[in-house]
This record gives C-alpha cells, sequence and structure tokens, in this order.
C-alpha cells in the first residue's frame, strides 16, 4: 500500500474518508479518499481470474487494510457490471462471473461498514465532473475504453441510471451485425471494435499472420504474439511505428462514429474519453474528433460538444466510487445522531419525577 497524504488528525470537523474500489476485468483498485477528491492511500490487486467469492475476498482484504490505518467511514465499489436501480446487485457482468450477485450485502456484512456498489463508469463519470474534467458542464456523456467500453450519462451533477439502472451501456450497442463475438453473448459491439481488446487483438492477429508491416511489434514480443499487450502498442506508435499508428487511428474512428450516434441522442456538453486507451493522447483523440465531427448530424450547423480527455486517469473510478460513499456515510452518521438524540430525550422523559408511576 502506498501512502500519499498524512492521517486527518483525529478531532477535525467531521469530514469521512471513504474507501473507493474500481473492479476491472485485470485488477482491483482501491484507495482512501477524502472530500476534495484528494488520495490519501492507494493499493492494486490482480483480479482472481473470474471467481466471485475471491473478487470479494479481495475487496474486504483492501478495506481492512486501509481501516487498519485509517478512521473509514463507508465503502463505494465500482463494479464492472450491470448494477440495479437500489445499487445492491450486480445483475450481470460480461467480463466476471457475476450473475445477480447481492455484492453490497455481502460486503458490508463481512467490513461492517456501510457500503454502496455502482456501475464502474458511473463512478468515473461522477469523479471526472466533481473533480475532472467536467467542471462547469451540466451535461456530460463520459467513455471508459479499457478492457471494453464503460460510459456514463451525468445531468446536472446526477448519474443517469434509467429504469433499471442499467443506463450507460453504449460499448454493447450492436454496430457491425455478425461482427465480432463480444463477451455479452452478442456478436459486432462497439467495444469489440473501439476498445483497448480490440486494439490488442488486431494486433496479435497481424503478428501472428508474419505481415511485414508488424515486424516491429513481433520485435518487440520475440514473435509471441499473446505476450503483446496494448501499452506496447501505444509506446510503438509514439515511437513512429506506422502499424500501431494505424491500430490507434482505426480505434480512433470507431470511437468517433460512435460517439457522434451517442451525441444525436443526448446532445452533451462535454465527451470525455478516458481509461486505460486514453493514454495514447492525440494518437487516439485526433481521429476521434475528425471522425466525430464527419459523422455528427446536423454538423455545421450546430455546436459541437467539446472533446476533452479524462484528467483523472485510472484514480477516477475508485475517486467517484469512495464520493459516493461518502454520502452513504452522511446519512449513516445523520441517522445514528437522530437515534442518539431519541434516546437520550426518551430518557429524559423517564427520569423525571413520577414519570414511571403506574398512577
Amino acid at each position: 500500500m502506498s501512502e500519499v497524504a498524512p492521517r486527518r488528525p483525529r478531532g477535525s470537523r467531521w469530514e469521512p474518508l471513504t474507501v473507493g474500489i474500481d473492479i476491472g476485468g485485470t485488477k482491483v483498485l482501491g484507495a482512501v479518499i477524502d472530500s476534495t477528491g484528494t488520495i490519501v492511500a492507494v493499493d492494486r490487486r490482480p483480479t482472481e481470474g473470474h471467481d466471485v467469492r475471491k473478487v470479494e475476498d479481495t475487496i474486504v482484504d483492501l478495506v481492512t487494510g486501509f481501516a487498519r490505518q485509517y478512521d473509514i467511514a463507508a465503502v463505494g465499489i465500482g463494479a464492472a457490471g450491470f448494477v440495479d436501480a437500489t445499487r445492491t446487485v450486480v445483475m450481470f457482468s460480461p467480463h466476471l462471473d457475476w450473475r445477480r450477485e447481492p455484492l453490497r450485502a455481502r460486503i458490508a456484512e463481512r467490513v461492517r461498514l456501510p457500503v454502496v456498489v455502482d456501475n464502474d463508469a458511473n463512478a468515473a463519470a461522477l469523479a471526472e465532473c466533481r473533480f475532472g474534467a467536467g467542471r462547469g458542464h451540466r451535461f456530460v456523456l463520459c467513455v471508459t475504453l479499457g478492457t471494453g467500453i464503460g460510459g456514463a450519462l451525468v445531468l446536472d451533477n446526477r448519474v443517469y441510471r434509467g429504469a433499471n439502472g442499467m443506463a450507460g451501456e453504449f460499448g454493447h450497442m450492436q454496430v457491425v451485425p455478425d461482427g465480432h463475438w463480444c463477451e455479452c453473448g452478442n456478436r459486432g459491439c462497439w467495444e469489440q471494435y473501439a476498445s483497448g481488446n480490440a486494439l490488442v487483438r488486431d494486433a496479435r492477429e497481424l503478428v501472428r499472420s508474419s505481415s511485414p508491416m508488424a515486424h516491429r511489434l513481433r520485435a518487440l514480443v520475440d514473435g509471441d504474439a499473446e505476450a503483446l499487450e496494448g501499452p506496447q502498442i501505444t509506446q510503438a506508435a509514439r515511437d513512429g511505428d506506422p502499424l500501431s499508428v494505424e491500430l490507434l487511428g482505426d480505434v480512433g474512428r470507431w470511437l468517433g462514429v460512435g460517439l457522434a450516434g451517442m451525441a444525436a441522442a443526448f446532445d452533451p456538453g462535454c465527451i470525455i474519453i478516458g481509461g486505460g486507451l486514453s493514454d495514447a493522447g492525440d494518437l487516439l483523440i485526433g481521429p476521434t474528433k475528425r471522425a466525430f465531427s464527419r459523422s455528427l448530424t446536423g454538423r455545421g450547423h450546430r455546436d459541437e460538444p467539446v472533446i476533452a480527455r479524462a484528467e483523472l486517469g485510472p484514480n477516477a473510478g475508485f475517486i467517484g466510487a469512495a464520493d459516493m460513499a461518502r454520502s452513504a456515510a452522511r446519512r449513516s452518521r445523520r441517522g445514528r445522531v437522530r437515534r442518539t438524540r431519541i434516546s437520550r430525550t426518551r430518557r429524559r422523559l423517564f427520569e423525571r419525577p413520577g414519570a414511571t408511576g403506574a398512577g
């Protein structure tokens, strides 16, 4: 665990420290966050395959580790999957084996703290709107490019969740009928063409095919296509490898076309692009903006939204989850204060002379 800021002294005005957990397809990030969105401490663990109980154990281990050093008031969890409207149950995750998993209850029972669960992209979007690239904008569309595509709409600083809590799963819109299979069970989903997985899949195929265009990427992994990962492709593009630049450009074009469709539907004032793939910077964002402008409905006759790279990077998910947990902590505290006041009032009533007499 790496410590980033000193422990808040006891006795100061009550501004709860909360833990944010961001669960992705390959890693679990956890952090202690204060009310300004500042990271107090952070830790990272690998996602243990698709085993639900091992993921829960990882969350509990992170929380208990933080609780040994800090006064933790609540826990927020950003989960890679569909979370129900009550924000208690992970209904389905395409990358983990969650099926109607009562995650909030299971974690709360073990850590003995208030727990909030939400979709990881919702958590990241809220963080960007409050503390990052979306500040000052009322209508914000966020996409998070990682293993897949996460998405969220934030309207007047409130995450739009839909009737069943599952809004924002833009990555699973079908864009190519009979296209690549997706982990969700459908074919041709947007994230199969505009995500980190899509970038790596196409690059590995070219390495395996012995394409002369892939000689630099092949040299990076000594010919082992399965060893090739997204950051290597991004770095190769920065170093001038034409194929890597082209691959990122392809992802950017798919992203821009999809975002233009989103803009036609929701008319956001700001579009934020985050997630690990956004580390490619203008190598990705440049082609995205160009494709977006070419595809936007009413182009030339409307104001285009600002398209910005997320400012909080991989920290956005756990910062947003912790911020959601802070509201739960305050509600829990208000409830305890209210119960204490009622209890004291009752004691005073019974302590009055004759209050307990039987008449």
